[in-house]
């Protein structure tokens, strides 16, 4: 059968893998779809909701039976009623982003963002952070403007002060972090833990244990060559970019060397953080209705992605 996996660069691992041709010796009838090329959904409003295309390619014709991302997608995706599991995390990648401000900004704690304009990728990992350190500091969604900026149009509307405040997340940060100081308005350590994660549909899970096995195993493989070579894995970045220079080289090696590789088992920690991230977005007007992401777990997933089980 033919197997269709999703990937961008946003997933570190599921992009490196892309180049590495360790899938395809496994699976040989591997299908690659790079979200990138995908037909774009209409935009939504980042005051009232959350965009819902990496969940949503995963039950649409063309799209894919596996998909890698970051922590809030798959809440975004059971809570529109997306029948999808879990297979793996990643561990915590706290050193990965923070919620920054120019160092001459009045703006002294996440309290003062009331009315301000703040930047995020919308229906990232962003948008948690965003909303845990909200109400942490006793806000909600609505006290803030959110301002939907992409990987790329971030760093631009930082800098030119359209932005009172930015979620960044290197290496984009780290070209701004160059160009001059930042200060820190709250780091994603002790917020929450902000892992990767990959999951697909339960009916591929189920009835496809195979071919599910063989992209774990992969992904294994290919995390490991990363963490053993994270300067050959910045050429695959860099190169797709369009650029080769060693500034890029150096600052996507420093991203990938500050983030862990390897899938993990599904803990009950990261499920409470869901739970807590459902009840949030919920709350504030983002997502339909929460849930319970307990309901997304498969113990045999799990089984396979303890160490008495690698191979």
């Amino acid at each position: 059968m033919t197997v269709r996996v999703g990937y961008f660069p946003h997933n570190n691992s599921l992009f490196v893998l892309r180049h590495r041709g360790i899938l395809e010796r496994r699976l040989p009838g591997v299908e690659w779809v790079d979200l990138r090329t995908l037909p774009a959904k209409p935009p939504v409003d980042p005051k009232t909701a959350l965009p819902t295309l990496h969940s949503d390619w995963l039950f649409e014709p063309g799209g894919y039976d596996f998909i890698g991302t970051g922590f809030t997608p798959p809440v975004t995706g059971l809570a529109h009623g997306r029948d999808l599991v879990y297979v793996g995390i990643s561990g915590p990648r706290v050193e990965n982003g923070r919620l920054v401000v120019k160092p001459e900004s009045p703006i002294r704690s996440v309290a003062d963002l009331r009315g301000r304009r703040v930047g995020i990728a919308h229906g990232s990992w962003q948008t948690t952070l965003l909303l845990f350190a909200l109400e942490r500091a006793g806000l909600s969604w609505s006290d803030i403007e959110p301002v939907d900026t992409s990987v790329h149009d971030g760093p631009s509307a930082f800098r030119s002060g359209d932005l009172d405040a930015w979620v960044g997340a290197y290496p984009a940060l780290a070209a701004v972090e160059q160009e001059g100081p930042v200060r820190t308005l709250i780091e994603t350590e002790g917020l929450f833990s902000h892992p990767s994660l990959w999951f697909t549909r339960r009916d591929f899970a189920e009835n496809h244990r195979d071919e599910l096995t063989e992209i774990v195993r992969s992904l294994q493989e290919s995390d490991a060559w990363i963490t053993a070579n994270p300067r050959e894995a910045a050429r695959y970045f860099a190169e797709d970019a369009g650029t080769t220079s060693t500034a890029d080289l150096d600052r996507w090696e420093h991203a990938l060397r500050g983030r862990p590789f390897g899938l993990n088992p599904v803990t009950e920690e990261f499920l409470a953080e869901q739970h807590h991230a459902a009840e949030l977005l919920a709350a504030n007007g983002l997502l339909p209705r929460s849930v319970d992401p307990r309901s997304a777990v498969l113990p045999w997933l799990n089984d396979l992605l303890t160490p008495h089980a690698a191979r």
